[in-house]
């Protein structure tokens, strides 16, 4: 049979899609805008036929009728990080989570750690060969497919056909639905002064030829946007955004100098505008890899110069970072911080920064504090900080005492707030 019979005979409507879907299934869903609106959609408005299903995802763009805590007995989410969609759910018990490393996640997923029964995702249109690109997002999702009971594509030509290890034979799909909505478009964060401000210490100490992961959020955009200017940049990381767009037509990034995959972005999943995602359609210069690949510390550490940037919530004093609550309250997750600060430490002449605001709520409140508040969620330990900035300065951590790091973390915290903080540090006997 041809592949495009098979596409033919596995074509069918996302209502009756739902038919691979059994009671007490557990669904992986890709990051961001991996996730199919048509599948998902279809699945909300019949959620109350199905019985323990769960859907889990490591970061829901869209608000589906199964965000609902009235039917989590029906569909539940399970989220593997919080964003704008699953936060109240998870701060309010109704939406699980299931902590873990980025990296790790397909490991998990192979060794049945987590569950896949069924895939739902976002696929590009089949080639001549019979191949789907998941270009939004490889990430676990092509562990997931490896394990799964039935594999379900929601084929969209809006979706790019990337290159990498992404791609699905349509012999491994049970069902495929179609849609020809545009994909979700995520803008830049907003910038403001005092992330330009961190942005500029930043940039000054990245140097041409470095390779850059790059996280998403204002204080990473603002240092893309100092960076064009560059020369020689390379890119290998988990997401690839807009602001990386920006370094490539402004000719900074050329990945030349790069000494692991020269020639090759490297990301696992892509979040951004419509000219993004056409700009990823068969780029030999682009290859989207699962997270495993990507986020590895050992493989991206192969990239001399690696470059992580990654921002967090609150830090103490010996510089342990609490990037994903706010105390107990889930706020993110673990994500890949943590991946890429231990490859940009094993990388020949790399730097990892934790970049934050000193303050929060109008200056009322200080994030770098003597103890992380009380049930924090602790994502980045104090032996893998390297530099921390501030809009008030650069502190570099790695190879220094207790009693020198919290000179370093006082030094860049907001003015108000250094003399509370020193009187701390000398109650803790630290000062």
């Amino acid at each position: 049979m041809s592949v495009q019979e098979l596409y033919r005979q596995k074509r069918c409507s996302a209502a009756d899609a739902l038919a691979q879907v059994q009671d007490g299934d557990f669904i992986i869903v890709p990051t961001g805008v991996g996730e199919p609106p048509t599948l998902l959609t279809a699945l909300s408005e019949q959620r109350r036929r199905f019985h323990d299903v769960k859907v889990a995802q490591i970061l829901a763009v869209r608000k589906y009728g199964y965000f609902d805590p009235e039917t989590v007995e029906h569909v539940r989410h399970v989220a593997f990080f919080f964003g704008a969609a699953s936060r109240s759910g998870g701060q309010t018990g109704w939406i699980d989570f299931i902590p873990s490393y980025f990296s790790e996640m397909p490991s998990l997923i192979e060794r049945g750690l987590i569950p896949s029964d069924v895939v739902f995702a976002m696929a590009s249109p089949m080639d001549e060969y019979g191949y789907f690109s998941l270009s939004l997002a490889a990430d676990y999702t092509m562990a997931a497919i490896a394990k799964a009971r039935a594999v379900v594509l929601e084929v969209n030509p809006n979706v790019p056909f990337a290159n990498g290890n992404c791609h699905v034979h349509i012999s491994q799909v049970a069902a495929l639905v179609e849609n020809d909505d545009a994909v979700t478009e995520v803008g830049l964060p907003k910038i403001g002064p005092v992330q330009e401000a961190i942005g500029k210490y930043v940039a000054d100490m990245i140097d041409d030829g470095s390779t850059l992961q790059i996280g998403y959020g204002g204080i990473p955009d603002a240092v893309v946007m100092q960076l064009t200017s560059k020369h020689d940049l390379g890119i290998h990381t988990e997401m690839i955004g807009d602001g990386i767009l920006t370094l490539v037509e402004s000719g900074a990034v050329t990945n030349r100098k790069k000494t692991y995959m020269p020639g090759k972005m490297v990301a696992t999943f892509a979040l951004g505008s419509k000219k993004l995602y056409q700009f990823m359609h068969r780029n030999p210069a682009l290859e989207i890899h699962p997270v495993d690949f990507t986020n590895d510390p050992y493989l991206a550490a192969k990239n001399d110069k690696l470059i992580a940037i990654n921002a967090t919530l609150q830090i103490d004093l010996l510089g342990q970072c609490g990037s994903e609550s706010l105390g107990h309250l889930p706020y993110s997750g673990t994500g890949g911080q943590v991946d890429f600060v231990r490859a940009a430490n094993r990388s020949k002449d790399g730097k990892a920064f934790i970049v934050l605001p000193s303050t929060a709520k109008e200056d009322s409140i200080t994030r770098i504090v003597p103890t992380l508040s009380p049930g924090t969620h602790v994502t980045t330990g104090k032996n893998d900080i390297n530099y921390v900035v501030t809009e008030f300065g650069v502190a570099q951590l790695r190879g220094k005492s207790a009693r020198q790091r919290v000179q370093e973390m006082i030094a860049i915290a907001h003015p108000d707030f250094r003399a509370e903080l020193l009187a701390e540090a000398k109650r803790m006997n630290l000062a």
